[in-house]
Formats: structure tokens, sequence, C-alpha cells
């Protein structure tokens, strides 16, 4: 999912589970939504809706309760339940916090990148802060955060730990999220049962009421997405790629960064650096050229929030490309390799009908390799061989066929290496091509590769075959983009 904003009198949301909804309108952890059907975290919508200016938050939180009834005849009620998660107490000894003076917005603002972060949180509430906990870092906390501190008031107080991802990696140096809550704060956070809040699904329509004839008339039209003006520089020799980062008023900065790497970002292409593009010329490497860009996305496509939309975003990027590297592709369907799902010696695990229909996936390093871990539940084999491609991009770039015969919902956990052995063998680098460490010598090609797990772990087999499938074809680009 993304949005839950609004811009240019538009509330929009893409991508969006039935979950995902009720979150957002509800403004509750989707860990305490209770019953419901399976496919509740399974199908995708995407909303827009007219939305007048100025409207508060809380107002648009009810009007999209309003919508869910009306469209999906969505009945729920209140209730409280035991929930697993995690309870924040005091430590040992006194809590490290400064009392707030009660001016200022209250709220935790994190920033920082995918090896340490930053939290500054001011004016906050034990209770704000515990529910604002999972947000800061839901690697860690996997369940939603009570407050049982029962220390009243507001706070300031700043927290520093290290992404779940890497923190196994930066040794002595690494904080977990556990460890610098009680350090930094002098707070306890231990995974426990609590009597919790909770929302209960009665009722739900899988498909909504059809839109009115005159609907696309009555919504605020926005122009295509592309940037008003753009400044496009070679990078320095050696600069390292850079986050993207996007403003208020929507500036939008990107350092670093290879024109191969903004083609796939721009098509959202699964496709490795090393691989081969039909139409690709000699001088597109994957590293370089690389470019800085700055440049001004329009006012319509940004949210209240500084938050422009992935595919509103990619069409910004398309645009550029053909505007200042004369840039020109197409799709075509040719004879690739594919695979399909069979069945070899089932390892298969029957489900709790109970339990809502989806994956959760999870990458962690292991032994200083970067590891995914594939939690399923309640699919059908059609669902999971639909979903492999999203659990495992780097090793399937199409999507994957179902011929296992296997009728009935079921379970699956798998666990394999992140990128395939194979290619990190070759590359001698930890992250794949992309990556810039050694690996360990002690795990040189990355563990388990993803179709050995599937058959080791699940009994499940994927065969490879020929099929048409679409093809990026790249039909002209230019060397060096027109003068800024």
């Amino acid at each position: 999912m993304q949005g839950g904003v609004r811009r240019a009198g538009r509330f929009e949301i893409r991508r969006a589970t039935l979950l995902d909804l009720i979150k957002t309108a509800y403004g509750v952890d989707p860990d305490v939504v209770f019953g419901g059907p399976s496919w509740l975290e399974w199908d995708r919508f995407d909303v827009t809706a007219k939305s007048p200016a100025n409207t508060p938050p809380a107002t648009v939180k009810l009007m999209l309760q309003a919508l869910l009834a009306d469209r999906f005849k969505l009945v729920v009620h209140k209730d409280t339940r035991p929930v697993q998660g995690f309870l924040l107490t005091v430590g040992t000894g006194k809590a490290k916090l400064k009392a707030a003076d009660g001016s200022g917005e209250a709220g935790c603002h994190a920033y920082g990148q995918r090896t340490n972060w930053v939290a500054t949180c001011r004016n906050m509430s034990m209770e704000a802060f515990a529910a604002t906990l999972r947000e800061l870092d839901g690697r860690y906390l996997t369940g939603p955060v009570a407050d049982q501190t029962n220390l009243t008031g507001a706070w300031d107080f700043d927290l520093k730990w290290t992404d779940k991802r890497t923190v196994s990696d930066a040794g002595p140096d690494g904080v977990t999220l556990f460890y610098a809550v009680d350090r930094q704060l002098g707070l306890k956070l231990e995974p426990g049962k609590v009597p919790m809040p909770v929302l209960v699904v009665d009722h739900v329509n899988e498909k909504p009421t059809a839109n009115l004839p005159e609907v696309t008339t009555l919504l605020p039209v926005l122009p295509p997405p592309e940037f008003e003006v753009a400044s496009i520089r070679p990078s320095p020799p050696g600069a390292l790629p850079g986050r993207r980062l996007i403003q208020p008023g929507g500036r939008v900065e990107m350092r670093g960064l290879s024109l191969f790497f903004l083609i796939l970002e721009a098509w959202d292409l699964n496709i490795a650096p090393d691989e081969d593009v039909p139409g690709r010329p000699k001088w597109l490497k994957p590293f370089e050229p690389a470019f800085d860009l700055v440049a001004k996305a329009p006012a319509v496509t940004v949210s209240e929030g500084a938050e422009i939309f992935d595919d509103d975003y990619n069409s910004m990027l398309r645009a550029l490309l053909a505007d200042r590297f004369k840039m020109a592709a197409h799709y075509e369907y040719r004879p690739m390799d594919a695979y399909t799902l069979l069945a070899a010696k089932p390892k298969l695990k029957r489900a709790d009908s109970s339990t809502l229909a989806g994956c959760k996936t999870e990458r962690a390093p292991v032994n200083g390799q970067s590891r995914i871990a594939a939690t399923c539940r309640n699919m059908t084999l059609a669902q999971f061989a639909e979903h492999l491609q999203t659990i495992a991009p780097n090793y399937l770039r199409y999507p994957v066929l179902n011929a296992s015969g296997i009728e009935g919902v079921w379970d699956f956990t798998l666990t394999f290496s992140a990128i395939p052995p194979n290619v990190l063998a070759a590359s001698g680098s930890q992250d794949g091509p992309r990556g810039r460490r050694a690996a360990p010598s002690g795990d040189p090609v990355g563990g388990i590769s993803f179709f050995d797990a599937m058959e080791k772990q699940l009994g499940l087999k994927l065969e490879k075959h020929k099929r048409p499938e679409p093809v990026f074809v790249i039909d002209h680009i230019e060397e060096k983009p027109t003068d800024n």
C-alpha cells in the first residue's frame, strides 16, 4: 500500500488490501484486527475520492469509514482481547526522560539510513510513544506495543539504534532497538500478551459496489506527472549512490545514481545490472555513467506529507529520460526462461482456515549473509505460485505458473539466500552485483538458493520452460543529457 494522503483536492490510496483500508480508516494496528474472511489481506484496491480542502485528518478517517461501510458493506465492532505483542515498562532504575514544556508539536521524527537510525521525540506521552514504536522499526517489533510504564505527562528524548538488517554485521557497534530503549531511556521492551482494544470484522463484501458512471467527471483531474524543471549533472568520480530525497514543496534529489539504475527505476524493471537488455549500448554500464539529479515535482503530485506515489515518480523519470537523454523503449514478447510450480515430495502443513491469507517476508543477515525468511499462511498453491515472484525477485523475473495439482489451503515457511549463490560466487560480494563487501570465507556462496529451499523445505519443484514473456527493449538513448 501507498497513500492515505490528500493532494490537489483528492484523497488517494493505491494497492491497498481491505486490512490496509481498515487500518487507515480506524487508525489501528493490523494485529488488533480480528475476524473477517481469509482474503482480507490478499485482494488489493485503489481508492480515489474527492476531499474538501483543509479537512482535518480525523474527519478524513470518518469519511473513509463511511466509504467502506457504503461500498464494501463493512460492519465492525470494538472489543478487548489478549494480543501477543510487547510491553513497555520502566527498567530497574529511573527512566532517563526529560519532562516536556508542552510547547510545539507532539511526535517522533526518525531519520538515518539502512545502518543507523535516530528518532527525535518531543512532547510525547508514553502511551503515544508505545503506539509509535512499531512504526519506528517494525522489523524488531512484530506485534503491537502496550504502555505499562505508569508514567504520566509528556516527555522529550532521543533514541539511536541499528537497523535489524545490519545489526549482526555491525558487531560490538550494533545497538538493537531493545538495547537502545533500555540503556538510553531506562525503559524495557519485552514480549508479552496484554488485553488491548481490538476491532472485530463482522461482515465485509469481497467486491465493492460499482462506481457511479459520472464519478470520473466529478473527481479533480490531474495532469500527467512530469518534473517542472530538472538539473542533471555528472556525479563526481567515486561518488557513492545516495537515497532519493523528497522535500516539502516537491524538491527531489538523487546523487550518484547510474543512468542504468534510473532506467530500472523508471520502468520498474526486475533486471540485474549485468543482465543483457536488448538494444543496450556498450557504454551503458551497471554503475556508469552516473548522475546527480535535482528536480521539482508539480505541487499536485506531492501530498501534504511530502510523499509522491511510486508510479507517478516513475512516470516523471520516464518523461525526463525521454526529454534529456532522448530515450525510447518498448516491450515485445519473446521466448524466455520462466518457471512452473510442480509437486516433488510435498512437505506441506494444513492451514488454519481462520487466519488471513498472505505472505510476510523479512530480510535479515545470517552469518554475514543476507537471508529472506518468508512466512505464508492459509494459501492455495495457485496463490503461492502467484506470490513467488514477489518473495524471490532476484530469482524470478516472470510469474510462476501452478501445475502442482495440489488442492486445499496450506501454511509455508521458507528461508533462502536473498541473492542467488552463483551470483554471489561470481561477483565475490556479500550483496550481489550491487554490493561492495567481500563475502565471508566461511560462507562464500551465500547459503541455500531459493530453488533448493523450495525442494528441500517444502517438497516443491520449480521447472524451467521457455514461454513468451514481455521483454524490455531499448530503441534509442543518448550517452549525454541535453544541457540544463
